[in-house]
């Protein structure tokens, strides 16, 4: 059972005594600290003490937003921890993912970031069809074979080039080609 400490700044010009300092009192173990955005939860640090930690042991973090700054990284995070056996336990904000108030709160953290997502999307479909009754709104703009597409075909067919190559060279993703192909196949039927 080791005590272990996950320090984050988001700068390399910050400072992470405070968060050091307030560490102190819990019997660390263990610390990892980083200088790095939290905007994911691909840090090397994070990454390094999540494979570290063991069933029983507990982290220790000074709050939440050191963990993750959105909401569903943070819950994905607990969520992983958890399921190691591993406790989790914000200073600042007093929970404890281990004990029934501390997964009540962070279940509702969880109904929280849901209801602002959710709100989120509906505005932003608001807002979609509000520019397409403005005719402001374009859409993304559909993918095209590019001008040398017979000849990267050919090479598809005599077995020159994968398909991953292919979509490669005309510069879209694997779904991309699928589609454009098989549209392509519709329009060689009508001719």
């Amino acid at each position: 059972m080791a005590n272990i400490a996950y320090i984050r700044v988001s700068a390399i010009d910050q400072n992470e005594g405070r968060q050091i300092e307030m560490m102190k009192g819990y019997n660390i173990d263990e610390t990892f600290t980083e200088k790095a955005s939290g905007k994911d939860t691909d840090r090397p640090q994070l990454q390094a003490m999540i494979k570290f930690a063991r069933k029983d042991d507990t982290i220790y973090v000074e709050s939440f937003s050191r963990l993750a700054r959105n909401t569903i990284d943070l819950l994905n995070l607990i969520d992983t921890m958890t399921k190691k056996g591993i406790k989790v336990i914000s200073i600042k904000e007093g929970l404890d993912s281990s004990t029934p108030s501390g997964k009540l709160m962070l279940t509702m953290i969880g109904a929280i970031a849901t209801f602002e997502r959710d709100n989120m999307l509906e505005r932003q479909r608001e807002g979609i069809a509000l520019a397409k009754a403005e005719g402001k709104y374009k859409g993304r703009q559909a993918k095209s074979l590019p001008a040398n597409f017979e000849g990267i075909y050919k090479q598809y067919q005599n077995r020159e080039i994968t398909k991953s190559k292919m979509a490669e060279l005309c510069e879209v993703s694997r779904p991309v080609l699928d589609r454009l192909l098989k549209e392509r196949g519709k329009e060689r039927a009508g001719e």
